[in-house]
C-alpha cells in the first residue's frame, strides 16, 4: 500500500477522461491519453469508470486511482456513490480508489464520513478522500483515509463560491500543516507553474486533467480569450 502512494510524491497525476459528446469519450482513446501521460512522465493516473479502467491497466504500468461518477439528488456531481462502486474499481484494476468524502448525505442515506468509514473498514486499498474543505479533509484524515485531494474544492453547494480560475492553494496550505497524510492537489490546475505552486504549499502530488486531456476544453479558453479581445478592442 505505502509503495503505490511513495510512487505519486512530487509527481503529476494525469486525469485522464472525456465527457458526452467529446471524441474521445471511449476506452480506447482514455487509455491513449495514459499511454501518452505515462511517456511524458506522469507518476499516475486518475481515471474514471470501470470500461475506462479497464483499458488503462492494459496500457500502462503507473498507479491508476480509480473512480465512478454519480450525483447527489440536488444533481451536484458524487464520486464513487456506493460500496459496489468501489467493488467494481477494484475488480476493474485500480490500485487507489478516491471517493466523495464530504459532508453531504448520498443517495444510499450515508454522509460522506460516515461511507469513508465503512469502506475503510471493508476494503483493503488505499483511499483518496476528496474534499472541498478544510473541516472535510482533517475529518477525512481522522478516520483513515490514506490521502486527501481538493478535488471539490468549489463543486460543492457551500464552497461554488471558489469555483474561479485558480486552483485552492490555501486550502492545500491549511491541510497539509494540519494533517499527516498526503495532500493531493486537484482542481483548475492549467500551467506548469501552478502545479509547481501547489507543491511549494505542501501538497505531496498535482492532479491535472483537463489542462492536458481535454482538448475541446482547452481550445473553448483559446477562443473565449480571443472574443474577449475582439470585444474590447484590443485585437
Amino acid at each position: 500500500m505505502a509503495n503505490v502512494i511513495e510512487k505519486l510524491k512530487n509527481g503529476v497525476i494525469v486525469l485522464c477522461h472525456a465527457e458526452g459528446d467529446e471524441p474521445f469519450n471511449f476506452p480506447d482513446y482514455i487509455a491513449a491519453f495514459a499511454r501518452a501521460a505515462e511517456m511524458g512522465g506522469a507518476s499516475g493516473i486518475r481515471v474514471q469508470g470501470v470500461d475506462n479502467i479497464k483499458s488503462v491497466r492494459a496500457a500502462v504500468k503507473l498507479p491508476i486511482i480509480g473512480i465512478s461518477r454519480g450525483t447527489y439528488q440536488d444533481g451536484w456531481a458524487l464520486i464513487t456513490p456506493d460500496f459496489f462502486d468501489v467493488e467494481n474499481l477494484i475488480n476493474a484494476g485500480a490500485d487507489i480508489v478516491a471517493l466523495d468524502a464530504t459532508q453531504r448525505v448520498r443517495p444510499n442515506g450515508l454522509d460522506g464520513f460516515e461511507f469513508l468509514d465503512i469502506v475503510r473498514k471493508r476494503f483493503r486499498i488505499p483511499l483518496i478522500a476528496d474534499v472541498s474543505t478544510y473541516i472535510e479533509g482533517v475529518r477525512a484524515a481522522e478516520l483513515g483515509a490514506d490521502m486527501i485531494a481538493t478535488t471539490l474544492s468549489g463543486y460543492t453547494p457551500y464552497t461554488e463560491d471558489r469555483a474561479d480560475d485558480f486552483p485552492d492553494f490555501s486550502l492545500i496550505e491549511r491541510l497539509t500543516a494540519e494533517v499527516h497524510i498526503p495532500v493531493i492537489a486537484e482542481g483548475r490546475i492549467w500551467s506548469p507553474s501552478e502545479a509547481a505552486h501547489a507543491l511549494k504549499c505542501g501538497a505531496y502530488a498535482a492532479v491535472v486533467g483537463s489542462a492536458i486531456t481535454r482538448p475541446r476544453v482547452i481550445t473553448q479558453r483559446f477562443v473565449e480569450v480571443l472574443k474577449n479581445q475582439q470585444n474590447d478592442g484590443s485585437v
